[in-house]
């Protein structure tokens, strides 16, 4: 009884002084793209939260597989974590049948950080101006336009495959490594089409270069006022996706260090300098709790297995 009453005592003192050295978080796409964003934002808050350096991994490759996947390898002692988009933790495992792994099982859900409503972004080379025009134009052009994404599998590929088939535009898709190419190919008029967050296009909007015609969202963004939601011009629901970011460890990190991380999380996300970064860039906060991370997780990956069925989109 003594000795595990004194192992118990041990648990929770190490727990406590838990983080003793940097954590690190597995970003599995490049630099520049919307979860960098977020997690930048958090970064300085999520330090002062935890008392120890926070160090952002970058590991691209195969639609985040490669990054998740070292995370899933990766020892359980709250140390290293993945911050992934909704297609590493609830779609990925439907589109590509020789992944290996299923996120659901394979980590543990910290907090649902952020959501990052979409927006149906244009080339400026276009002579359309508003959502309207783009679609008579697709619909004039069938297989005669691109549109690109930051990797296959991602939400906004499958969203623009959506898009596409209700226009009956017959589009292209031409997959990038990372958001800021698929940028740079819209403003080249390479692609058509990108669906993005607002923050990683909001210079080339302001510069004309490109131009916003629709965001799946509720309401309007602050950020974009003018900017009509896909409701208002007409898309039905469930075209354009939604795109959120989370955190997770790998399976078997403790509940003790989970609640932890979870708390400075919740802290780091409302800090009033985040929170006004968030709103600039057309982000919306959540930073919920581990068990509503995992109920939406599993929700959320049984609506997707149904669209992937639906769309019959799969990758080798």
């Amino acid at each position: 009884m003594v000795l595990a009453i004194a192992s118990l005592s041990f648990a929770a003192a190490a727990f406590s002084a838990y983080p003793e050295r940097p954590v690190k978080i597995v970003l599995p796409y490049p630099p520049g793209g919307g979860g960098d964003l977020v997690l930048r934002n958090l970064q300085q808050a999520l330090e002062k939260q935890l008392g120890q350096p926070v160090i952002i991994d970058y590991k691209a490759g195969a639609a985040g597989n490669i990054g998740t996947l070292d995370v899933v390898n990766a020892a359980p002692d709250g140390y290293t974590l993945l911050m992934g988009p909704t297609n590493n933790f609830v779609i990925n495992q439907f589109l590509f049948p020789k992944m290996g792994f299923d996120p659901l099982a394979a980590l543990t859900p910290v907090s649902l950080l952020v959501e990052q409503p979409y927006l149906v972004t244009i080339t400026g080379a276009l002579p359309a101006r508003d959502y309207a025009g783009f679609a008579d134009y697709a619909k004039a052009h069938p297989g005669k336009l691109n549109y690109g994404s930051p990797g296959a599998g991602t939400v906004p590929h499958v969203s623009a495959l959506m898009l596409s088939d209700q226009l009956d535009a017959r589009m292209v898709h031409v997959p990038y490594k990372g958001s800021q190419p698929g940028v740079q190919a819209l403003v080249a008029n390479d692609v058509q089409l990108l669906i993005a967050s607002y923050g990683i296009v909001a210079g080339q909007i302001a510069a004309g270069r490109i131009r916003a015609v629709a965001v799946a969202a509720d309401q309007r963004l602050p950020a974009l006022p003018q900017v009509p939601t896909t409701a208002e011009v007409g898309l039905p629901p469930g075209v354009i996706l939604a795109n959120w970011w989370g955190i997770a460890a790998p399976r078997g990190t403790d509940p003790a260090i989970v609640e932890r991380l979870a708390g400075a999380f919740r802290a780091a996300v409302g800090d009033p300098d985040v929170q006004r970064k968030f709103v600039e860039q057309g982000t919306l906060p959540v930073a919920n709790s581990p068990a509503q991370f995992a109920d939406r997780m599993r929700n959320e990956a049984r609506a997707w297995k149904d669209i992937i069925a639906r769309t019959g989109v799969t990758i080798e």
